[in-house]
């Protein structure tokens, strides 16, 4: 027997298999005969391992182990979709797009309430599988993605060379339901929702406990678009010929509509039918089904002109108030918590809701003990929305919001014109100590490895750090003393800590966290004042002059620069290393697109948008979102709105299109 091709021979018979079950529900053997092929398979690889195939049958039952999943960019953006909330605003939005393309039939879909996911097939091989994130780019989780049934490991031929299938991942009430079950037994906590239990699954790092979960898979998005036909539609029925698990038309998850009045039969016969499913949906997706009036429509900074969500409206339920409490965030800012008496509802278990601020408080007159409506704004965060004032009992006492931090006492201040009471007990409020360190050192910021809330939880509490500065002077005797650390946590905490001193200066002011200083508010800092001495000695003028600040965040500056204790925290970070001044790269003045505000449209083929705008930054460029006279340049590539083209062109700015935009960077 030529061992080799017997590997093959059960490789391809358990794929197939594989797929009958998982994909067409239609098995034509049984789960023993199933289980010993496999079997055989797995002795003839164990005696055998130089043929080795990551996308082996195999793999299905997990085992390795992943310590961190990689952060790797998106080939195409993974934009988010523009939602609709009820049938007016739906019914708007599709009379807006016949008019820019007349004669457009649309796809209606099941919007399935699940993980998101993009995975890569190079000859017909899965080659990667990759998170959201931030649509931009998103962890690797290939490993744990190769445990699902029903997501093919290799594809029947014939398929594109290379391409992309989009879809999401779902965790089935049957298989949600058992392991809860299973977890009650246990003593252990139950998961809230299957969306959040399908997420936390999809991070393990034991794979072979991501294959027990039992997740499954619809996949509905093919790209680059026109691989596989010339419209949707046919691309998902395309796919579902290659091996995919797609939403099928005979189960009604997916129809062709040419009318309003079709597209509103589908979303109304879900809107009713959803709680029949067998996993969960938030919604309806409508796109336009033509891919060249897809390119035609093009997108917006954040979604495609060509789709949009339908959400459902959120399930609203009573409950009881039973008493209000407060937390106190990193900036200080105090937040008030309903608790309630628990009520199921949007398939998990509601105990609390946010009350936002006191005039919200003040606005539903809440009194303890109230009768309230609750609901989960887009099914995800429960808010009170309501009161039953018939049902109030007479002796109840109205709310009164709190006039001192609950953890340290101070007394609380409101400033004029915002919604927002705050602790200004900056130094010694242990929830903004913790949390002003957690934000330091959390991925978007100095992306301290080793290191998580816990950890700078116990930090705080043995008193070795109470500034974001204190981590760098963190020693091993200090750490090894601490229960639960072992040598190599300790190493790995002072490698991350270490490691993060090379961080470019607007990692290192976003982290530091100034009220109203985000990530993209702390690169255009940067980008203007280049050092932090110039910062510093800004004025409120000088700030406004800055692209995109505001009064609001020039206010905030001024306050933040004018306290000793701040000045005090940046000089010490700067003793330990950290860059407080512009990368020289950024400040190229040979470079072709140096000093030009330059708008990134459509979509590319050999570089991501992000990685084209990090480009950008990184030869002195500078990225607009929107066309105006002062704009040098737009690069454009496919999919790119024809607004954005009438206006650059009626303003003769210079358009390149992605061959230009390669020329002139030297790509």
């Amino acid at each position: 027997m030529d061992v080799q091709i017997e590997i093959e021979r059960l490789r391809s018979e358990l794929h197939k298999h594989n797929h009958r079950y998982y994909t067409l529900d239609a098995p034509v053997i049984s789960d023993y005969d199933f289980d010993q092929l496999l079997k055989k398979l797995e002795q003839l690889e164990a005696a055998h391992p130089e043929f080795f195939d990551p996308n082996s049958p195999s793999v299905r039952v997990g085992g390795e182990v992943t310590k961190n999943f990689e952060t790797v960019s998106h080939r195409f953006p993974m934009l988010s979709l523009g939602n609709t909330y009820s049938l007016e605003e739906l019914q708007d939005w599709i009379i807006r797009v016949q008019k820019l393309a007349p004669n457009a039939t649309f796809v209606c879909e099941l919007k399935y309430d699940g993980v998101a996911i993009g995975i890569q097939y190079v000859n017909g091989a899965l080659s990667r599988a990759v998170t959201r994130g931030d649509g931009a780019q998103g962890d690797d989780i290939t490993t744990n993605v190769r445990t699902i049934k029903s997501i093919p490991l290799q594809l029947t031929a014939p398929y594109p060379e290379d391409f992309e299938i989009r879809g999401e991942i779902v965790l089935p009430h049957a298989r949600f339901d058992a392991l809860n079950a299973q977890r009650s037994a246990q003593g252990l906590s139950l998961f809230a929702n299957p969306r959040n239990c399908a997420s936390g699954t999809l991070k393990l790092q034991d794979s072979a406990e991501v294959a027990k979960r039992g997740l499954d898979a619809y996949l509905y998005y093919v790209l680059p678009e026109g691989v596989l036909a010339s419209n949707h539609s046919e691309s998902i029925a395309h796919a579902g010929k290659l091996g995919f698990k797609i939403p099928r038309t005979q189960d009604k998850f997916i129809a062709k509509c040419d009318s309003i009045e079709a597209i509103m039969s589908f979303v109304n016969h879900w809107d009713k039918a959803r709680k029949e499913l067998p996993f969960d949906i938030d919604g309806v997706v409508i796109k336009v089904d033509s891919y060249k009036a897809q390119e035609d429509l093009g997108f917006t900074a954040k979604s495609p002109r060509w789709a949009t969500a339908f959400k459902f409206k959120a399930e609203r339920i009573p409950t009881v108030l039973e008493s209000v409490s407060y937390q106190v965030g990193r900036t200080g800012a105090i937040t008030p918590v309903a608790n309630l008496k628990p009520v199921w509802l949007g398939g998990t278990t509601v105990k609390r809701a946010s009350l936002h601020n006191e005039d919200q408080i003040a606005a539903l007159d809440l009194h303890n003990g109230d009768t309230v409506f609750v609901e989960k704004g887009g099914e995800i965060i429960p808010k009170v929305v309501g009161v039953d004032v018939d049902n109030r009992m007479e002796s109840a006492l109205r709310i009164e919001f709190i006039s001192h931090c609950p953890e340290c006492h101070s007394p609380l201040s409101r400033l004029d014109g915002e919604a927002q009471h705050y602790c200004l007990n900056e130094s010694s409020c242990e929830p903004q100590v913790s949390g002003r360190i957690d934000h330091f050192i959390s991925r978007k910021a100095m992306d301290i490895t080793g290191m998580g809330s816990e950890t700078v939880a116990l930090l705080v509490k043995k008193n070795l750090v109470s500034t974001p500065a204190d981590l760098y002077k963190l020693t091993y005797e200090e750490l090894i003393q601490l229960d639960g650390f072992k040598e190599r946590s300790v190493l790995n905490v002072l490698d991350g800590v270490e490691a993060s001193k090379s961080q470019p200066f607007e990692r290192v002011l976003f982290a530091i966290g100034i009220r109203h200083v985000g990530a993209t508010v702390a690169k255009k800092l940067v980008r203007h004042f280049k050092t932090i001495e110039s910062l510093l000695s800004a004025n409120r003028e000088d700030l406004l002059a800055a692209e995109e600040i505001g009064e609001v965040i020039a206010d905030q500056l001024l306050a933040t620069f004018q306290k000793p204790e701040w000045r005090l925290e940046i000089e010490r970070l700067r003793q330990y290393g950290l860059n407080f001044e512009a990368e020289l790269k950024e400040q190229l003045s040979d470079s072709p697109i140096s000093a030009k505000k330059i708008v990134v449209s459509g979509v590319f083929e050999s570089i991501s948008r992000n990685e084209l705008k990090e480009l950008i930054e990184t030869l002195g460029g500078s990225n607009v979102s929107s066309i105006s006279g002062k704009t040098d340049y737009v690069f454009a590539g496919e999919g790119m709105g024809p607004a954005k083209l009438k206006k650059a062109t009626s303003l003769g700015v210079p358009i390149l299109n992605e061959m230009e935009v390669r020329t002139l960077l030297n790509l």
